[in-house]
């Protein structure tokens, strides 16, 4: 790995018409068009100049998508012929959790690769759900030279998949003592899986890939879905990702197989030529790690574990036999599984977190987390939480376009045709989407000080939560409340 890591992006144009979340309403009646200080000239975006060149190649306008919504326009114009609404398809986008807003911001990203702006600023609600009810402390900046992407400094993003010894023995001459354990790093705390949902189609798969390759990244894939189906009706069903050997060579570095107990025997080769893998959790499965490092002795081993209300007490117990790291998954929306009244994952991922640290096992493994990372800032929220990193999906296929509609759920095409999406186009927008996310992540620990991701892992002390400052400042005068805010 380099000394210095950085993600190449570039600028990675649409292939259909994105869905904008505004719409105009020019009066142009109402415009005498000899205005020398046209507003439309002024826009610091070249909205209007784009739209002019759009429509000159009879193309669909472009300015509905690319708009930030500074209302400089409507404000200056001195006619007064501009208006902003809100455009009904772009309401109809993702669900409750995922958003349109964060669908839209994440193509944004694809496209540009940078850090998006928004030039109305922040009108949401004070507090929300999930992660909208943690807030992120930067007030203690230490040093201004680490200021993010701009800083003088390196920060370094990297994490570790592989265990760590407690503590350290010598030997009276000074040598180490204590027995070497393989290493396994990645520069990015973001590792990528395959969708439970979606058009997952050969070229998909080669995009992700290719994107994981790029950033230096691992991708969760069950071995049992590459077959040798290529048929309209295996696409719609999910389980077309056909790849030979001969093509899995070249991503054999940035591939975790993910089996089970009853399977991994039929997968010896693969464990082979792995240098990771993660293994389904179920009752007993610690027993297994003994025959697996008779395969390979150097493997590495996560555990995939249902984020359930027995995730803790599963953690403790795998850690103290030995397990790498810990994979926990929630479902798509951050939530905890077979659950009546569902915790969200900051929530569970904390008691996990304290209770590996009261037990002393924290420092030796590591935590991984799927479910609900929607978002830049979802990254570093969840390693305040004590994850050491996040394993993501849905952004990748938005990164590719999709809307998030579902028609593929119900057995209709998909109208941004991913099956056939171009590799090197669909690994650029997810190449892009990594860079302006890891920029994001630089930026909020430059503001905290910090030089390393891993110093950010646990440090609750970064962060404010709505529960917490809620009931310091209101239960002195109104008392607690008598049930916990559902925060999902």
């Amino acid at each position: 790995m380099p000394a210095k890591y950085n993600i190449a992006v570039k600028d990675t144009l649409p292939r259909f018409y994105p869905i904008g979340k505004y719409s105009t309403v020019e009066f142009r009646e109402d415009c005498a068009g000899s205005c020398r200080e046209c507003v439309k000239k002024k826009c610091v975006y070249d909205i209007f100049k784009k739209n002019y060149l759009h429509m000159s190649t009879m193309e669909d306008p472009e300015y509905l998508y690319e708009c930030k919504s500074c209302f400089r326009c409507v404000q200056e114009c001195t006619k007064g012929i501009f208006s902003r609404i809100i455009n009904p398809e772009y309401r109809t986008l993702g669900d409750d959790y995922w958003r349109p807003d964060i669908i839209h911001t994440t193509w944004y990203q694809a496209h540009t690769g940078k850090v998006p702006v928004s030039g109305a600023g922040y009108r949401g609600p004070f507090s929300g759900k999930g992660f909208d009810s943690m807030w992120t402390d930067m007030s203690e900046i230490v040093r201004p030279t680490r200021d993010g992407i701009h800083g003088r400094e390196y920060i370094n993003t990297s994490i570790e998949l592989s265990r760590r010894p407690d503590h350290l023995n010598f030997n009276t001459d000074g040598s180490l003592a204590t027995i070497e354990m393989p290493i396994l790093e990645i520069p990015v705390p973001i590792l990528f899986q395959m969708p439970s949902f979606g058009i997952l189609s050969k070229n998909v798969l080669i995009s992700i890939l290719n994107a994981a390759k790029e950033i230096g990244t691992r991708v969760f894939i069950n071995p049992d879905d590459l077959t040798d189906s290529d048929s309209p009706e295996d696409r719609l069903k999910n389980v077309t990702l056909n790849l030979n050997n001969n093509e899995l060579k070249k991503y054999a570095e940035n591939i975790i197989f993910c089996l089970a107990k009853n399977n991994y025997a039929d997968h010896k080769d693969l464990i082979k030529k792995s240098s990771i893998i993660e293994m389904q959790y179920s009752p007993g499965i610690e027993k297994e790690f003994g025959k697996l490092k008779t395969i390979k002795e150097n493997l590495i081993i996560s555990v995939g574990i249902p984020l359930d209300s027995n995730a803790c007490a599963t953690a403790r117990k795998l850690a103290e036999a030995g397990v790498d790291t810990l994979h926990f998954y929630a479902d798509n929306k951050g939530r905890e599984l077979d659950s009546e009244n569902p915790r969200f994952i900051k929530d569970m991922l904390r008691d996990i977190h304290t209770g590996l640290v009261k037990a002393s096992l924290r420092r030796m493994v590591n935590i991984l987390v799927t479910g609900g990372i929607a978002l830049a800032e979802h990254v570093n929220k969840a390693i305040i939480c004590g994850a050491d990193g996040v394993v993501i999906d849905s952004p990748l296929l938005i990164a590719m376009e999709c809307r998030l509609c579902t028609r593929c759920e119900n057995g209709l095409s998909c109208p941004v045709k991913l099956e056939s999406i171009d590799p090197d186009y669909g690994s650029q927008r997810i190449v892009n989407l990594m860079g302006a996310w890891r920029n994001q992540m630089l930026e909020m620990l430059g503001a905290m000080g910090l030089r390393e991701v891993r110093r950010l892992r646990g440090e609750v002390g970064r962060s404010m939560w709505f529960e917490d400052l809620e009931k310091e400042s209101f239960s002195p005068i109104f008392g607690e409340r008598k049930q916990a805010q559902y925060t999902e």
